[in-house]
């Protein structure tokens, strides 16, 4: 057909009877009077429709299979990295239970002390500043973490906060030298400070020169004000040696902290400060010292030539010549030289 003046007017009324038709059949409905006309119109190009349907769909299938194929490849990929990040996040059996038994320790050190705390993990040791002994755990602003918390473990105080992100936080450990915390010890009260020293025992010093201490004497954390940095009553350590005072006003002695610093994992900041300080509730169980045997006591006897017994203050106690038994048991000989009890000693007079 040539595009001629009346082949374009021809279509510009195909056009709008279209358009007639088609408002025609909004409005009617289900009344509609072309209804007739699509059921007919159904029932003829309806098996065609199927039939094409069935030869494309096999195509259109294999079509989609090939476009969504390598987004199902990037799937399982992403699934399994997830499994194996799973697998390496909870690690082996035994780690995992170690994990259960800090988690509950920790948990029953937080309840003792009545300290509220948010649990966070270890993902990182030391920092990009210096030497510092320092560690970096997986909570930050969001988890309400803030400078200058205390942060604990199922063993005792671990450290404080310095610096806070929004999902992690950098813990100042208590055997680093800049790290200072006020000390309290068990029973006596005694006040002094403890500052780190690496690998090697906390250096406290005690406000008083004269103040008995020995090894073996526990000491907690004493508080600061507002409980910032530290609230009262975590355990430190226990002393192991003590310098003498040398008459100085201050006196220093060396606590084995009870945190096992190298070997962190379980951490919990305390977001939330005792009512009231615990004390030496959080303190582990004293061990139960040992009874002193008791010394066997020694009896020495003399026998005299005639059989008297004769013990040391010179009294006769019995003879060897009488049954001692009752039931007339023979009683020892006289060339004997016999213990008759344990821790008895026996000398014969000739």
């Amino acid at each position: 057909m040539r595009d001629t003046r009346e082949s374009r007017l021809l279509l510009v009324l195909l056009i709008a009877i279209a358009f007639a038709l088609i408002t025609v059949d909004i409005r009617g409905g289900e009344e509609s009077p072309v209804d007739g006309a699509r059921q007919a119109a159904a029932t003829v190009f309806g098996p065609v429709e199927n039939g094409v349907a069935a030869a494309v769909d096999p195509v259109g299938n294999a079509i989609g299979a090939v476009r969504d194929s390598g987004t199902r490849h990037n799937r399982i990929a992403e699934l399994e990295q997830q499994n194996t990040a799973l697998k390496t996040k909870l690690g082996s059996d035994d780690q995992n239970r170690n994990r259960v038994r800090e988690l509950d320790r920790m948990l029953k050190k937080s309840a003792a002390g009545q300290y509220g705390i948010k649990a966070a993990e270890v993902v990182a040791i030391g920092a990009a500043q210096g030497f510092s002994w320092t560690v970096t755990i997986d909570a930050g602003s969001h988890d309400g973490i803030k400078r200058d918390m205390t942060v604990i473990n199922g063993d005792g105080l671990v450290g404080r906060v310095t610096t806070v992100g929004p999902d992690t936080a950098t813990v100042l450990l208590a055997n680093d030298p800049d790290f200072t915390v006020g000390t309290r010890m068990e029973k006596t009260d005694e006040l002094g400070f403890a500052t780190g020293q690496g690998s090697r025992p906390l250096s406290v010093q005690f406000l008083n020169g004269k103040a008995k201490v020995q090894k073996g004497d526990r000491l907690v954390t004493f508080g600061s004000s507002k409980d910032k940095p530290f609230v009262p009553g975590v355990p430190v350590g226990e002393v192991v040696r003590v310098d003498p005072s040398g008459g100085g006003l201050t006196r220093t002695v060396y606590v084995r902290p009870y945190v096992g610093f190298t070997k962190l994992d379980i951490v919990g900041i305390v977001v939330q400060a005792p009512r009231e300080d615990p004390r030496d509730m959080v303190l582990p169980k004293a061990p139960a010292k040992s009874a002193k045997p008791k010394p066997t006591p020694t009896v020495t006897v003399t026998i005299s030539p005639n059989g008297d017994i004769v013990d040391t203050g010179g009294n006769v106690v019995g003879n060897i010549h009488e049954s001692p038994d009752p039931n007339g048991s023979p009683a020892p000989s006289s060339s004997s030289n016999a213990t008759p009890n344990t821790g008895t000693t026996v000398n014969e007079q000739r």
